[in-house]
């Protein structure tokens, strides 16, 4: 997972990726509704003060936004599996074990 920071990007992507973002399905506001241009606000101003940052993963190519709270569990939970990989890896590809002493049936 990687960090895209905003400045990278134009504003019409920021805008498309913002929309896109507040559209899914199941976004909870609480209690008050807001207008599509005041959740885009709130959302800038989260974007901005860093507290939601835009991610890409090259893994399943989607670019999403996350809390900085979830970035962090994200990348943990990355680097967990990354040191269990070479491990598998060499399960994986391990020969069997045969004692050439031991009676074959």
């Amino acid at each position: 997972m990687i960090e895209i920071p905003l400045e990278r990007l134009s504003v019409e992507l920021l805008e498309a990726l913002m929309e896109e973002f507040i559209l899914r399905e199941g976004t909870d506001y609480g209690d008050c509704e807001l207008s599509l241009a005041g959740k885009k606000s709130r959302l800038e101003r989260q974007l901005r003060g860093g507290d939601v940052v835009i991610t890409f993963d090259p893994t399943t190519e989607n670019c999403t936004l996350l809390t900085r709270a979830q970035l962090r569990r994200a990348l943990a939970e990355q680097a967990a599996a990354e040191v269990a990989e070479p491990e598998q890896e060499y399960l994986a590809s391990a020969e069997p074990w045969h004692d050439p002493d031991w009676p074959q049936r």
